[in-house]
């Protein structure tokens, strides 16, 4: 029972991890119609994620293995049941990436133009479709005792599942602009800071308006009334969010990303908490609902799992930290940059 627990909040864990370093990716390829207003403005934005992003993705392919591995049935029964939503994340991120290699091998403006347009549909999309997704895992899936879903993929677009794509949007858009602050100068520096102070009151009034609805929409506060203790959680969030904002107004631009990342990492647990010991709820009767205990693996697999994992995680976080140092250094002005890969 033990290894079936570490297991359930290493698989938060892991989507956390997700969504702090590829959320960024997501913000700054959806703003990049919007704060680059010419050729190498873009280029400037594209080449502040290029060295990173698709080590970013590293961590989504974790998550779905460790779904895979670690709990066999829910991997089988989410991916059936959200089998629409999640083809069209997989082929936004494809698209993504082909898109952020292919914009700079030709000079034209219409070839510009098209992988443009699939940079910010391929990050847009994704950001919104993981929020109506993990907002319904909250809400709970229509599938029945056969492990059959009983919806379609707009049944996902409910009042609640859009109000978590919006959420994730959101939190993405200020993720990626601040980082776009630290990593940038001059007028795109300068336009990237006023669009993380814009979007920052809008994200706190869809937060709240998020927690407000989960206390109607799902029965994620269950855990947090039996151990008020756990509050603790949603009170860090909140503060990392109110962190990011006053860091950005000191133009600590690089806290004020890791402040935004604390609070993406709270999102995700305030909902990983509140599931426990659900990992794919059934919204037609609590019985049929896939948990910890009932849809794991065995415990020897899962034994094995946590040896790998625990010489394993660390060394690849180490990795991608040291990635992120090399890294660090800003991107030169867009009016001077020299030739660049994007």
């Amino acid at each position: 029972m033990e290894l079936q627990i570490i297991w359930f909040f290493l698989w938060g864990l892991l989507w956390a991890l997700f969504f702090i370093t590829d959320g960024f990716d997501f913000g700054i390829g959806t703003l990049l119609p919007f704060l680059g207003k010419t050729n190498n403005e873009k280029r400037t934005m594209l080449n502040t994620l290029g060295p990173l992003w698709d080590g970013n993705e590293v961590w989504l392919i974790t998550a779905g293995g460790v779904t895979f591995a670690a709990f066999p049935l829910v991997y089988a029964v989410m991916f059936s049941s959200l089998y629409s939503a999640l083809m069209l994340i997989l082929f936004a991120l494809i698209f993504r990436g082909v898109a952020i290699e292919f914009r700079n091998k030709v000079e034209h403006p219409e070839w510009r133009f098209l992988w443009d347009a699939m940079v910010f549909l391929g990050s847009a999309a994704p950001a919104i479709l993981f929020g109506v997704v993990f907002a319904n895992i909250f809400k709970g899936i229509p599938f029945d005792g056969d492990l059959i879903y009983r919806g379609t993929l707009f049944s996902l677009f409910n009042f609640y599942g859009v109000l978590g794509g919006l959420l994730f949007l959101l939190l993405f858009l200020v993720h990626g602009s601040v980082w776009l602050a630290f990593k940038t100068t001059g007028a795109l520096h300068e336009r990237s800071v006023k669009a993380a102070k814009r979007l920052w009151p809008v994200l706190l009034v869809v937060a709240a308006g998020f927690l407000i609805a989960s206390a109607y929409e799902t029965s994620l506060y269950d855990n947090y009334k039996a151990n008020p203790v756990l509050f603790v959680f949603v009170l860090a969030a909140v503060a990392a969010l109110i962190a990011t904002r006053l860091f950005i107004s000191k133009r600590s631009y690089f806290k004020a990303w890791v402040a935004s990342a604390v609070s993406i990492a709270g999102c995700t647990f305030f909902g990983v908490i509140g599931l426990f010991p659900n990992l794919f709820p059934s919204s037609v009767s609590p019985e049929h609902s896939l948990t910890a205990y009932n849809a794991s693996s065995s415990p020897l697999t899962l034994k094995i799992m946590l040896i790998v994992t625990i010489i394993l995680i660390p060394i690849v976080i180490c990795y991608q930290g040291w990635a992120y140092k090399l890294f660090s250094d800003k991107e030169p002005d867009a009016e001077t940059m020299p030739d660049a890969h994007y």
